[in-house]
């Protein structure tokens, strides 16, 4: 019967050669360019993982650009936070609302064009470390922009920014040059059992 000390010796040895494995493996890596990482899928989490990463980024003191795609008007609770550092982010609520709202093609085709064009002078503004782009893949999937152009400005950008994009149904374009591409897999939502979306939980 194995003792505990030997479990612990075998333990520590496994440990050590895991690490050596890592530092190895680590020795390899680089210290990269800007990102650019894609969160979709049809699960909760996209923008919620964004903005953590948006938290994160204060934390190192970076400056962060955000522009909001869709949602135009409504209240949320990233909003009201994030909107307390005006020095570090730059925050642009650029949609007209979902598009069952407005009901409006064109209306939402000038919003995305508009929202856009912030965006790339977000990715280009020196001063800014991180950009998110919040449910851009929303306006891609209803062709509000061209793929082809958001894929050419994004490669255009300084190699020093970091974007992230999220919305569900990202564009295979837009993976294909994506650095990191995560995927939220619905399993269950109380949406189902008809409870509303909740305050400080989905907004």
């Amino acid at each position: 019967m194995t003792t505990e000390d030997e479990k612990n010796a075998a333990h520590n040895a496994a440990m050590k050669a895991l690490k050596a494995e890592r530092d190895a493996m680590m020795a390899e890596k680089t210290d990269a360019p800007g990102l650019l990482l894609v969160h979709t899928g049809d699960g909760k989490g996209k923008s919620t993982a964004a903005f953590g990463m948006v938290a994160r980024a204060l934390g190192w003191k970076q400056k962060v650009g955000i522009v909001q795609y869709i949602k135009g008007k409504w209240i949320t609770g990233e909003r009201q936070f994030f909107m307390r550092f005006p020095d570090d982010v730059r925050y642009e609520i650029m949609g007209q609302g979902f598009t069952w709202d407005t009901q409006d093609r064109a209306r939402d085709i000038e919003a995305a064009e508009a929202a856009w064009k912030i965006s790339v002078e977000m990715l280009h503004d020196p001063g800014l470390d991180l950009v998110l782009l919040d449910e851009l893949n929303i306006a891609l999937r209803y062709d509000y922009l061209d793929i082809a152009k958001v894929v050419a400005d994004l490669e255009a950008r300084p190699r020093d920014k970091h974007v992230v994009v999220t919305g569900r149904n990202a564009k295979p374009e837009l993976l294909a040059i994506a650095d990191l591409v995560t995927e939220m897999t619905l399993v269950k939502h109380p949406f189902e059992a008809g409870i509303k979306a909740q305050r400080g939980i989905d907004f």
